[in-house]
């Protein structure tokens, strides 16, 4: 991709965002945000899933055993 290529799409890309409203804006970027992974599961795979589901289970058994 040729360097004016690049400008011409990078400026189409910031007019489209600086022309939808504040709302429109702040939902998009609420999606998003909602959509992403917890950033402990992004970084470290499943290992923490793994970890405490076992954590979890105990915590339960000693809740119900109350």
């Amino acid at each position: 991709m040729k360097t004016n290529d690049y400008i011409k799409y990078m400026t189409q890309q910031i007019v489209s965002y600086a022309d939808l409203p504040k709302e429109e804006r702040l939902a998009k970027r609420e999606e998003k945000r909602s959509a992403r992974q917890p950033g402990m599961y992004h970084w470290f795979g499943l290992l923490p899933y793994a970890i405490m589901q076992p954590i979890k289970g105990i915590k339960r058994i000693k809740r119900a055993g109350r």
